[in-house]
């Protein structure tokens, strides 16, 4: 049996976990490959995410830190995180009293400021006079972000708004 741990700053509560939960399990809870517990697992991830801390200086009483980065990656590819924003999202619409899907967005764009260890992806924005990567954002009238896309993993043509193009698309 383990020694129970103080919790950290970055831990989730009770209630939290009780929302993220049915998105993060992947996996039947008995599952054999489950060793550390999975809200553990999640914990660890956030101790990462919110002290920008690498994997490898994860605390010693959180689970391994190659165990967490494979589960947070698992997570990625499987889209969990969109999936709980995405509903999120809904929520907070229908608790401001609108529809569940917007009929309006914003899209703004900023460029965020390089170094030279940026690499190519540091490009030069002409309108802003910045060196950067440059991030688009559509948001709905509320401010919830329905999509984000940069140029680095996906162009900004018509497709990648065709959310925005296409009468009743969401």
């Amino acid at each position: 049996m383990s020694i129970p741990r103080e919790p950290y700053l970055s831990d989730v509560s009770d209630d939290e976990w009780a929302l993220v939960a049915p998105y993060l399990t992947l996996l039947p809870e008995d599952a054999s490959q489950r060793t550390p517990a999975l809200r553990e697992v999640f914990n660890g991830c956030g101790t990462s995410w919110k002290t920008g801390a690498p994997w490898r200086w994860m605390p010693n009483d959180s689970p391994p830190w190659k165990i967490v980065d494979q589960q947070a990656q698992r997570w990625l590819r499987a889209g969990c995180f969109e999936a709980l924003a995405e509903d999120l999202r809904v929520i907070l619409r229908l608790a401001a009293g609108r529809p569940a899907q917007p009929t309006a967005a914003i899209i703004d764009s900023r460029t965020l400021r390089s170094t030279p260890e940026s690499g190519a992806r540091g490009a030069y924005d002409g309108a802003k006079r910045k060196k950067g990567s440059k991030l688009h954002l559509a948001v709905d009238t509320l401010g919830h972000p329905p999509h984000t896309t940069s140029p680095s993993h996906a162009s900004c043509s018509e497709t990648s708004l065709n959310w925005l193009l296409v009468p009743n698309s969401l």
